[in-house]
């Protein structure tokens, strides 16, 4: 008989399914290693799971935000709605038959390294135990959503929710509902709503670079054409990845060319929004790419709607009823939309990681920013690896390319220390810190760092502890192979 609470025990452990999970359990699965994932929800998907707000989709071509071992020639859209994304990773995990390797409603709050075991002890919410080897976290940085501490908040009567939190039992159609926020999900979820409410409420604080971005069914003969054409799938991935670099050579190198980018996106403002007043609310007075970049056919169009008001006051205080801004104006709302982005620069703080000695790898981060070897290996912290870690997110491009180098990275890992008879290996200080000096260095130049904004890149020293220096073939070189100088290896007890 066994013992329901005894400790799990597996090679590696991975946190999360959404990508970076799922493209990681694919790989060590191709490599022999035993692995497990923990998904603090009931089904995979990650962002792609949790986001279902109305017109909710991809930025990123979706024949580039895929894994590139598993393409999907006939999707529907260029830029591919969350359901669609959604069903593909449905269908990689279905494929790949990783269900039985998934424990769901497994939250992840603790993880522990036993020194004399030289294992990863990992605890959930719910008191369950796993023991590893490698313990691996896919659970990337957007995934706790941020909600500002506004005054009076507890008081609202109204319906509340954030955009990756969609309250769809809330019934929209005659409300007045307020969307706080102009960012990425903000730019989706207006042209959505507008039509079926009373009035729409947009709080921004700072207007955002929108492109014009027409988003038509791709025609089912094209998409024949991807299927049986060879060749001609790839040829337009190619296409769609060199176009981006092209953006994050400017982004990186040269952001005085954002200028063009700029032009365009004030084109994009003048073609739908006649008022001049509102035309300089919504024109950023920063250089495009220092905030994200996007694209919207509908956005200025839903802002155009004589339903909507923009309002560019700072929001003072909620009330029972309403919203009172910094100028003392109450506006009675009845559903408030909180578009206001995740905990990013800060979201290590939600599980609790001790190393070697017992040291805390959060007050580590705390006291000295959050920084890894290649965005993947922590100093002096063993067999413990991040996807879409420290400064690996992206201005330009698809994340799923950097996820597939850090995948491959990670596999070496493994594969060198099982070579090598080890028990793991952990990246020295010099390296980390030689590393993170030089990107840092790298970042100092780019538009994200001297375009003029304030951005949730930024950590609260406003470093830049969020975005890749360069392009994404200058990432994969870096970590197209471990070089083992950079680590100590572990004797086995």
């Amino acid at each position: 008989m066994t013992d329901a609470n005894a400790p799990v025990h597996t090679r590696a452990l991975i946190i999360g399914t959404g990508f970076s999970g799922i493209g990681m359990a694919i790989a060590l699965q191709q490599q022999g290693v035993d692995f497990l994932l923990l998904e603090k929800a009931d089904e995979i998907g990650g962002t792609w799971r949790d986001n279902t707000y109305p017109g909710c989709a991809c930025d990123i071509p979706s024949h580039m935000y895929s894994f590139s071992f598993e393409p999907k020639p006939d999707w529907t859209h260029m830029w591919s709605f969350q359901p669609e994304i959604q069903d593909y990773l449905l269908g990689v995990t279905r494929k790949y038959g990783l269900r039985r390797y998934i424990h769901f409603d497994a939250h992840v709050d603790r993880a522990v390294w036993d020194d004399e075991e030289l294992r990863w002890h990992v605890f959930t919410t719910g008191g369950a135990e796993y023991v590893a080897q490698f313990l691996i976290s896919g659970a990337g940085g957007l995934h706790i959503p941020f909600i500002p501490e506004f005054e009076g908040l507890d008081e609202f009567g109204g319906a509340a929710f954030h955009s990756a939190r969609w309250d769809h039992d809330v019934d929209l159609t005659g409300k007045r509902v307020a969307v706080i926020g102009t960012g990425a999900s903000a730019i989706q979820i207006v042209p959505e709503i507008v039509r079926e409410v009373a009035e729409l409420q947009l709080y921004q604080r700072t207007p955002a670079w929108v492109m014009p971005r027409p988003n038509n069914p791709i025609p089912p003969a094209l998409r024949r054409i991807f299927s049986y054409v060879p060749g001609t799938r790839a040829a337009l991935r190619a296409g769609i990845y060199w176009v981006h670099e092209g953006v994050g050579f400017a982004m990186t190198k040269a952001p005085r060319l954002l200028k063009i980018g700029e032009l365009l996106g004030k084109w994009n403002i003048r073609r739908h929004i006649k008022d001049p007043q509102l035309r300089r609310k919504l024109t950023p007075d920063y250089r495009a790419g220092c905030k994200r970049i996007l694209n919207s056919d509908t956005y200025y169009r839903g802002i155009a709607d004589p339903r909507t008001t923009v309002i560019t006051d700072g929001i003072s205080r909620f009330t029972a009823d309403g919203i009172v801004t910094a100028d003392g104006t109450e506006r009675p709302v009845d559903v408030v939309v909180f578009a206001t982005g995740f905990h990013v620069t800060d979201s290590y703080t939600y599980v609790d990681i001790k190393g070697p000695g017992g040291e805390d790898l959060v007050d580590r981060w705390n006291r000295e920013g959050l920084s890894a070897l290649r965005g993947i290996t922590v100093a002096d912290m063993p067999n413990l690896f991040f996807l879409l870690g420290p400064n690996t997110a992206l201005g330009h491009n698809s994340v799923v390319f950097m996820i597939e180098s850090q995948i491959r990275y990670v596999a070496q890992a493994i594969a060198a220390t099982d070579k090598a008879g080890a028990a793991g290996l952990a990246p020295t200080r010099a390296a980390a810190e030689r590393y993170n000096a030089r990107l840092q260095d790298d970042l100092a130049g780019t538009v994200f760092n001297t375009g003029g904004c304030r951005s949730w890149y930024m950590d609260a020293h406003g470093v830049n502890r969020t975005l890749w220096s360069g392009m994404t073939w200058q990432y994969w070189l870096a970590t197209r192979s471990l070089d083992l100088d950079e680590y100590r290896l572990i004797p086995s007890n």
